[in-house]
């Protein structure tokens, strides 16, 4: 078994809601999820928009790949209602998002895929919940715990 790491963001309609429905999705098409953080309300990051996300992350224990891992989190984003997925000419609101974060300690560096996310230790609304879950977790390539990065910076509001 191998443990990854996902965030979870959306910013339409029932928030709550869809954050749910993707973890209840994510444990029956994926894994068995160890650790779910509690959510988060964010900004948007990246693009501007009258909705506010929720975010979310989550450890699970899979037995695929980090590519059938990708395919999976996109088929399950779809199946929940995302109908396009951001590109270089920027990000837009969505139903549901599903990023890996961190796939065991591998690096990976595709066309399709990198791990650990390039910019997790950009977005407070990634590392404040994956510090929640896995705070002595070491970054593979800032070789950092999740937990210092949040030292001193603002953090996010967690909802009941």
């Amino acid at each position: 078994m191998k443990l990854a790491y996902l965030a979870l963001g959306t910013n339409l309609g029932n928030k709550k809601l869809n954050l749910k429905k993707a973890v209840k999705e994510i444990e029956k098409r994926i894994g068995h999820i160890k650790k779910l953080s509690a959510f988060y309300a964010s900004k948007p990051w990246g693009f501007e928009s009258d909705n506010n996300f929720v975010n979310a992350a989550l450890s699970v224990e899979i037995n695929l790949s980090p590519t059938e891992l990708l395919e999976e989190t996109q088929k399950i984003e779809l199946d929940l209602g995302r109908t396009s997925k951001s590109t270089a000419k920027g990000y837009s609101d969505r139903v549901i998002d599903i990023d890996i974060i961190f796939y065991e300690s591998e690096q990976i560096k595709t066309k399709e895929l990198e791990i650990p996310h390039p910019y997790m230790h950009e977005r407070d609304f990634v590392y404040i919940p994956i510090a929640e879950i896995a705070p002595d977790y070491i970054h593979p390539i800032l070789e950092v715990k999740i937990k210092e990065l949040i030292k001193g910076k603002h953090l996010l509001d967690k909802l009941k």
